[in-house]
């Protein structure tokens, strides 16, 4: 039976996320937000999330970090089995040859 060859890609960069604010405003800061928002801004736009949607956004984050980790499981698991298959064809086992 013929082996199938498959080569061993090189990674993916890593990431390189880009830094995010989040300020929590209320009706109590709203005022003084707003004075510090336009000095340092300019103009105000509003994207708003309710403490049910902010709390959802966290879980979806998780949840994409739990399935990249068990991605790069996978992909670690895979990688290691063709590098030690590669390894082991050339290297005698009990005094005989791989074929």
């Amino acid at each position: 039976m013929e082996k199938l060859q498959v080569p061993v890609v090189s990674r993916p960069k890593p990431l390189q996320l880009i830094d995010t604010r989040v300020r929590v405003v209320t009706k109590d800061n709203l005022e003084e937000f707003l004075i510090e928002f336009e000095q340092q801004y300019g103009d105000v736009a509003f994207t708003v999330l309710s403490m049910k949607d902010y709390e959802n956004l966290a879980l979806n984050i998780a949840e994409l970090k739990r399935f990249i980790g068990q991605q790069e499981e996978i992909i670690v698991y895979y990688e290691e089995a063709l590098t030690d298959e590669s390894n082991t064809k050339d290297t005698p086992t009990n005094g005989t040859i791989n074929d």
